[in-house]
């Protein structure tokens, strides 16, 4: 029900400066994390689908990423490290003990990565369509010097500002969803792509997008190191994918699904944002998932 959604503000500090992040709180329950994918046009909002249907059994949290989401983005030099002491904050003062973290893209690769430190931080982990290397860098093969320069043309208040705005466009935003985010053609358009496209232009917002672009919010620039932070993690997990996702980033995920006890499900249909998408097939996974383990408990 509509009206068992709690919407919420969290103020994070972090290099002296006070962040606003969005959070959202329905349902009843054991506790379970959402956090969504790093990108343009991403937020907690992309969950909402999913975390509806997640409600019936579960207290379910979703939270925005510090320098992303739908809230005034200050500049900030968002890396890793930061992305990472907001997990532990997370899991520290807002969901103690989580019955499971649910990450998408680039926020299951930042989970990944926050297990390279604290191994037993959650007892499930559902990882879907987890992504570990930003777009520029899958498509050069590698971190190049140049990406830094293009950082820093993106963060000049006007020539930067103006840059951004071609590269929010209608045209590219329904570009870059049908090649990579959306499996359906058309799906973002009339309501959707307003959302995203306000999503994409708020206040501050190249600042970050452009540093996912760019790899500079990478969780890993190997996979070895990512396919090792995951082995080293003591919780149960599920990759969930699809046969539709871009190839690269595809052969990233199946090499977390040839891990010892983690468990793969590939869905018939769905890319990049299979959870926004097709919700009702994730949450199916999700739940057949979460069900099967606890028999084994």
């Amino acid at each position: 029900m509509e009206s068992d959604v709690t919407e919420e503000t969290l103020h994070w500090t972090w290099g002296g400066m006070t962040i606003e992040v969005g959070m959202t709180r329905r349902g009843q329950g054991p506790e379970v994390l959402l956090l969504p994918a790093l990108s343009s046009i991403s937020t907690r909002h992309e969950m909402d689908a999913l975390q509806a249907g997640l409600t019936e059994r579960f207290t379910t949290v979703s939270v925005d990423w510090p320098g992303f989401g739908d809230r005034p983005r200050p500049f900030m030099e968002a890396e890793p490290g930061m992305l990472t002491a907001f997990i532990d904050y997370l899991l520290d003062e807002v969901v103690f003990l989580p019955e499971m973290i649910i990450a998408a893209g680039h926020g299951a690769g930042m989970v990944i990565r926050h297990l390279e430190q604290h191994p037993d931080a959650a007892d499930r982990l559902v990882l879907i369509a987890p992504t570990w290397r930003g777009p520029l860098p899958t498509m050069a093969g590698e971190h190049k010097p140049w990406f830094g320069h293009l950082r820093a043309w993106f963060d000049r208040p006007v020539i930067g500002a103006g840059i951004y705005r071609l590269n929010v466009s209608n045209w590219f935003l329904r570009r870059m969803a049908g090649e990579h985010v959306y499996d359906t053609p058309n799906w973002l358009s009339g309501e959707r792509l307003a959302a995203k496209r306000q999503v994409a232009r708020t206040p501050g917002a190249r600042h970050g997008s452009i540093r996912f672009v760019t790899g500079a919010v990478d969780p890993f620039n190997r996979r070895e190191a990512c396919v090792a932070a995951l082995k080293g993690a003591s919780a149960r997990t599920l990759v969930i994918m699809s046969e539709r996702m871009p190839p690269r980033s595809r052969a990233e995920m199946k090499a977390l699904g040839t891990l010892p006890g983690i468990d793969m499900v590939s869905l018939p249909h769905g890319r990049l944002s299979v959870h926004e998408e097709y919700p009702d097939e994730v949450l199916s996974a999700i739940l057949a998932w979460h069900d099967r383990a606890g028999q084994h408990e």
